[in-house]
């Protein structure tokens, strides 16, 4: 992979990337439909291999690099590539040359990979409206391009907002001084900048005395952006329900649920209707018992939105002895890799080289990379790409992104695939290693699932190694979450960074036990960004601040009045619109199999290379059902997921 590194290289390499796409379907195109799969229809998916190959060395530099400049550059090839992949499917000769072929012999013929690329491409062009009125197909890929341009506009107002808090030392009480001490200076004398960059505002939400710094600092997070973030919202709301109207779709929930696992709007509806009573039933044990957690701060309840992370964290500290800053004297980032490294490594049947001086060749001297390998026998699988630590102007959140997809090459051989992990990690204090939170713990095992997806898959086409149904791909990222909670697995790395000491385990088992804490209200606050993105997504216009009202409402989960969370909801235009629903869809399905690896050993090999086998390495060449009856065994089950949240699964209606 050769990255660009200036504006004119990202320029010329989205610029030939485009003209390669373009040439390859025009070929495509030119064959009216007549010939072999090879023919027909491998140059489409060439053409959105060398998209792909374009976005990992130009276009991701909008959220990484450096160089404002580069970054703008980055966005442009963004758009650029987005707008020609949602073009595409408006084709007339493509739609032509594709229905010929579906229509013949050859097609007939065709199996596994090979038929399932003409079943999409077909649905693709369906979605484009083909067979609607070509005036009424050319204002559907108006908007939809138009709509690429929005979106990226208000991701990148997001990435590049400033805000925060000024404080002077004695207004960051609760807050310990390693955490002081790399914070950056404030613009007035002698204060420390609290920013909204999340080694900033988390530890800030979870430990600060001054409740009323708290709720200033969480209005500053949902406001952020939102002057510019607001009528881009707007027209990006106005776009999909005018899209999905002309294409026919009752709604933009439904044209985008289509393709996911849901289906339907109605099967999302059912799940928050199945589990958000029995949540709010266990939510009010919890909410009650941080209330009593206020009163014995000498403050009133209700609790409200920024003092929930704070009441949690006394909680731990209290009911379970768990002091955040003892756990983060045992967790340096460097262990925790290691530890994770080693994690899955056993588990999987891998093996990771690090790659010295990589940062040289990468966006920035920070970033981390590794050589994936077989254990078996030692075949190189892929390479990971870790950028870990927060700088001005990159993307603002934690993600893993496909820089290289894999597929098979016209040889027979295996292209090994590069992903990277971009996230916003504590950074290393001075004389000291980073230290993390259990929650950043959390955060990089999941993403690292995310990295173990793109890495082992076996797809042989670019488009589904990428294509997975996307409220199914976060289930092998929830799944490895899990084991960031497994005493034997923090007995793995988890060990004092100044005396080497392992983590008492007393410490760990007072964290696994807390584990279970106040699990309904974070979930409740998942249901409600989930139904407000549902909300926003219906036939008709609203107003996104009531739509956001209403879910917390439903839910019970303290709104923050006066403030506009949804204007800076990043997944409302990061491809998670009408879909944020999919991270409790696949917690579901990753808890029911990691329960596989409960019944058999949580790090055990045999099923960990079952998991290989029949989760990972398909990528998205198989509907994401069968998938998980082929690992199970037999029908899904939302047992596990209730069970770890200590509900019991309510009886159906007449069972006795």
């Amino acid at each position: 992979m050769q990255l660009a590194r200036t504006p004119d290289e990202v320029r010329q390499i989205t610029d030939a990337a485009l003209a390669e796409a373009d040439a390859l379907v025009e070929a495509a195109c030119a064959t009216g439909g007549r010939g072999t799969f090879a023919d027909v229809l491998q140059p489409i998916d060439d053409a959105l291999d060398r998209l792909a190959i374009a976005y990992g060395s130009a276009a991701f530099l909008a959220h990484v690099a450096v160089d404002a400049a580069v970054r703008d550059a980055g966005q442009d090839a963004d758009e650029r590539i987005s707008t020609w992949r949602v073009d595409l499917p408006f084709r007339e000769d493509l739609a032509a040359a594709v229905t010929a072929f579906g229509g013949s012999a050859e097609a007939a013929a065709l199996e596994g990979e090979q038929r399932r690329f003409l079943d999409h491409l077909v649905r693709d062009l369906r979605r484009a409206g083909h067979g609607l009125a070509p005036d009424v197909r050319a204002e559907v890929q108006d908007l939809l391009g138009r709509l690429v341009g929005v979106e990226s506009a208000f991701s990148r107002n997001l990435a590049e907002a400033r805000g925060g808090l000024d404080l002077a030392r004695e207004e960051l009480d609760g807050l310990p001084d390693a955490y002081v001490e790399r914070l950056g200076p404030g613009d007035a004398p002698s204060t420390f900048r609290v920013s909204l960059a999340t080694p900033d505002l988390m530890p800030f939400l979870e430990q600060a005395t001054r409740r009323d710094l708290r709720e200033r600092l969480e209005a500053a997070w949902f406001d952020k952006a939102h002057a510019e973030n607001a009528p881009l919202l707007a027209e990006a709301l106005e776009i999909r329900r005018r899209a999905a109207s002309l294409l026919g779709y009752a709604t933009w929930a439904h044209y985008r649920l289509e393709e996911k696992m849901a289906g339907d709007p109605a099967a999302v509806e059912a799940l928050y209707a199945s589990l958000i009573p029995p949540l709010r039933r266990k939510a009010s044990l919890e909410w009650a018992a941080m209330a009593e957690e206020l009163r014995r701060a000498g403050e009133e309840p209700p609790v409200r939105g920024w003092d929930w992370r704070w009441c949690d964290t006394r909680q731990r500290a209290g009911t379970f002895a768990v002091d955040p800053d003892e756990l983060r004297a045992h967790l340096a980032l460097d262990d925790v890799l290691g530890g994770l490294l080693d994690l899955t490594a056993t588990v999987f049947g891998l093996r990771f080289e690090a790659i010295a001086g990589a940062g040289s060749e990468a966006w920035h001297p920070d970033v981390r990379r590794l050589r994936a390998l077989d254990a078996a026998d030692g075949t190189v699988l892929g390479e990971i790409l870790l950028d870990l630590h927060p700088r001005d102007g990159k993307f603002g959140h934690a993600a893993a992104f496909a820089l290289v997809p894999s597929r098979r090459e016209p040889d027979g051989s295996r292209r090994l695939p590069v992903t990277a992990i971009v996230a916003n990690l504590p950074a290393p204090a001075p004389g000291a290693p980073a230290l993390l939170r259990h929650g950043d713990v959390v955060m990089l095992f999941h993403e690292f699932g995310h990295v173990l997806h793109a890495t082992l898959g076996r797809a042989a086409s670019t488009r589904f190694n990428s294509d997975i149904e996307w409220d199914f791909v976060e289930a092998p990222s929830q799944i490895l979450e899990h084991w960031a909670w497994q005493p034997e697995v923090l007995g793995r790395f988890a060990r004092h960074h100044v005396t080497g000491a392992p983590i008492p385990g007393a410490l760990v088992d007072r964290l696994i036990a807390s584990r279970s804490l106040n699990v309904a209200v974070k979930t409740l606050r998942q249901c409600a960004l989930g139904l407000m993105d549902l909300g926003l997504h219906g036939a008709a216009a609203v107003d996104p601040d009531e739509v956001d009202r209403a879910a917390h409402e439903r839910t019970g989960f303290p709104y923050h009045a006066g403030t506009h969370q949804p204007t800076s909801f990043g997944h409302l235009a990061g491809g998670y619109d009408a879909g944020y629903y999919g991270y409790l869809w696949a917690q579901v399905y990753g808890d029911d199999m990691f329960g596989r690896f409960e019944e058999e050993g949580v790090t055990s090999p045999e099923v960990g290379l079952r998991y290989r086998r029949e989760i990972l390495e398909p990528g998205g060449s198989r509907d994401a059902i069968d998938l998980l009856r082929a690992f199970l065994g037999r029908e899904p089950s939302p047992a596990t997921f209730l069970r770890l949240l200590g509900i019991e699964a309510e009886p159906p209606p007449g069972a006795p």
